[in-house]
């Protein structure tokens, strides 16, 4: 057996290796781990009824002057919707979202999004973004002023007046509180009809000395969420500060910073930035914090171990501001909760001119592909009303806008085709001197124009493009249940039948089989994707090899198994994308006068007879 050979072979059974020790060794653990964590949460929720008194609530401790309040998690006491209850609330209506405001510390803590569901089905629960402290996952927004004396500036124990019963898109709500001790602050909030709100704070100074103050800004998540861990997908601390650029941090990474000089916390901090915005994120969704773009501020992200758990701030502190006596300070920043729609998300950076907020996305690293991609697909979308549909236009015009290459590519293969003989008689000649036998190749490749790598570039040049639809199809929510049709209810998931209980007529799900359950699920469109696959390997000879040519035959089934756990709208892509190669080959191959293989190597294939000449 040749080198080449042996290197082949041991590629492979490492490769499956790989797999298979992924998923027993890291896959099915994690999933258990969090399965456990979450029933774990779940226990502690139910044997702790016991409800504690607002000041329990775990508000921010006494602030250090010219820091941002580091917000210490409160125990899981009680339902969501009894933490809701313990406060007085303002209702917020928007055509987005549901939710209400936490008239004791001015939060936003209490927000859910009225057109997204948990699961496909239009009854299923709306999905829940932010809660408030004392629920199972507090995670909230929240603004103020830190000052040198916290009892002279609204802290999370704050109980705000409001002038108006429910904050909607065209009805404000200004919110006020005095200090008694000379200083009035008020708060308007509005809201659109998606999700960013708007936050007008100021102060006024009726005292006869002047006030020093810092604003601030914060998103707050108590706990540490359970990630999907994906390395193409980023979920955690999110953030574009100024000429710093896009900051990125996981939970884990944050986790692993040093401590912040004059604070119980660790984390990272940018001083002096002006633009921007900081937050956190998850795969879909997202709340984030935005500053005056004019001003330069301090962004941060932090974390603190309680007793209770961790909990992760990204925070805003803008520049000191000094009151004077029948002088008023304002400041004016803005929260984004909601649903990271790409339409909303671009609007938003444009007309508000927010830094980079489209990065809120996560585009990647091909983010020239990938956004450019998505925008094509959308306009499909638009026109045609179903995403499938716009996945099948989008291939057939990239296939044509890489047609010259691809006939060129094919051209010289069906020309290494033509000079098989030739190419079989020098390597019997020179079997014995490598060297020879490689300048032999050489020189009929340079006699008859053939490129020997030229077959490569449609490949190579599918990888990008491979890899751009399916960041668009992991990362943006339009995807997210979208329907193809039959089975495909969303396209950003797998495709939920198997062949291994006849796609549902035998009542067991073979998912739930230890350690191999994933590659089980095998469903219709991934074995569609194999077939037009081994029907594009048929289009070329059968390699004389017979190790090679083995290999090339467990291709298909290898690759049927690899993309069964892929998005549907993926496996979709990649079976139309061979079977237009398939097309676009044998044009080629007939326009240059050369067998097409696929009919020879069939009849080769399923017929015990040895096949014709010719």
């Amino acid at each position: 057996m040749r080198n080449e050979n042996k290197n082949l072979i041991v590629a492979i059974v490492l490769s499956m290796a790989i797999l298979i020790g992924w998923q027993y060794f890291f896959a099915a653990p994690e999933a258990e781990k969090h399965r456990q964590a979450a029933q774990t949460a779940q226990q502690s929720a139910q044997t702790n009824p016991a409800a504690p008194t607002p000041s329990q609530a775990g508000g921010p401790a006494a602030p250090v002057p010219g820091t941002v309040p580091a917000t210490p998690g409160a125990p899981v006491v009680e339902s969501r919707e009894a933490a809701l209850a313990r406060s007085p609330r303002l209702p917020i209506e928007t055509p987005a979202i549901i939710g209400s405001i936490n008239l004791r510390g001015a939060r936003v803590d209490d927000v859910s999004l009225r057109t997204y569901h948990e699961t496909v089905d239009p009854k299923s629960p709306n999905i829940v973004l932010l809660s408030p402290t004392g629920s199972q996952n507090p995670y909230y927004a929240e603004f103020g002023w830190v000052g040198a004396q916290p009892d002279a500036v609204p802290g999370p124990n704050t109980v705000w007046t409001a002038d108006k019963d429910k904050l909607t898109p065209s009805s404000p709500v200004t919110l006020s509180w005095d200090n008694g001790k000379g200083q009035i602050f008020r708060r308007v909030l509005s809201v659109d009809d998606k999700f960013m709100f708007t936050v007008k704070d100021s102060v006024e100074n009726r005292g006869s000395d002047p006030v020093t103050l810092h604003p601030y800004s914060l998103v707050s998540r108590h706990g540490r969420p359970t990630t999907l861990g994906y390395y193409v997908l980023h979920e955690g601390m999110i953030g574009v500060l100024g000429d710093q650029g896009l900051q990125e941090y996981t939970y884990a990474k944050l986790d692993k910073e040093n401590p912040v000089a004059g604070q119980n916390v660790v984390g990272r901090m940018w001083d002096n930035v002006t633009g921007g915005f900081v937050g956190i994120t998850d795969k879909y969704w997202a709340a984030a914090v935005i500053p005056d773009q004019g001003q330069s501020y301090q962004g941060s992200f932090t974390v603190r171990q309680d007793p209770n758990g961790p909990t992760y701030q990204a925070n805003v502190l803008g520049v000191a501001q000094t009151v004077q006596p029948g002088a008023t300070a304002e400041m004016t920043q803005r929260i984004f909760a909601g649903a990271k729609e790409v339409a909303t998300v671009d609007q938003y950076a444009n007309n508000l001119k927010i830094k980079n907020f489209d990065l809120l996305i996560d585009w990647g690293w091909f983010y020239f592909i990938t956004k450019p991609l998505f925008k094509v697909l959308d306009f499909f979308y638009k026109l045609f009303g179903n995403f499938g549909v716009a996945i099948l236009l989008v291939t057939v015009i990239l296939k044509a806008l890489f047609f010259p290459l691809a006939s060129k590519s094919y051209a010289s293969m069906a020309k290494m085709k033509a000079v098989q003989p030739e190419m079989a008689s020098i390597r019997e000649r020179y079997a014995d001197d490598k060297v020879k036998q490689q300048q032999a190749l050489m020189e009929l490749y340079r006699k008859e124009k053939i490129n020997p790598v030229a077959g490569c570039w449609p490949v190579l040049i599918q990888i990008p493009v491979f890899f751009a639809l399916y960041k668009v199809l992991f990362v943006t929510i339009e995807m997210r249940h979208a329907p193809f049709f039959g089975w495909i209810r969303d396209l950003a998931a797998p495709d939920p039948t198997s062949v291994f209980n006849l796609f549902g007529l035998i009542p067991y799900n073979p998912g739930a089989v230890p350690v191999i359950g994933h590659f089980l699920m095998l469903g219709a469109w991934p074995l569609i994707m194999g077939v037009t696959m081994w029907l594009q390997m048929k289009m070329n000879p059968e390699p004389p090899d017979p190790v090679q040519k083995q290999v090339f035959a467990w291709m298909p089934v290898i690759f049927t198994f690899m993309l069964g756990s892929f998005p549907a709208g993926l496996v979709i892509y990649w079976a139309w994308n061979n079977l237009l190669s398939v097309t676009q080959q044998a044009f080629i191959m007939k326009k240059n006068g050369v067998r097409i293989e696929l009919v020879h190597n069939l009849r080769s294939t399923f017929s015990k007879k040895a096949p014709a000449k010719g």
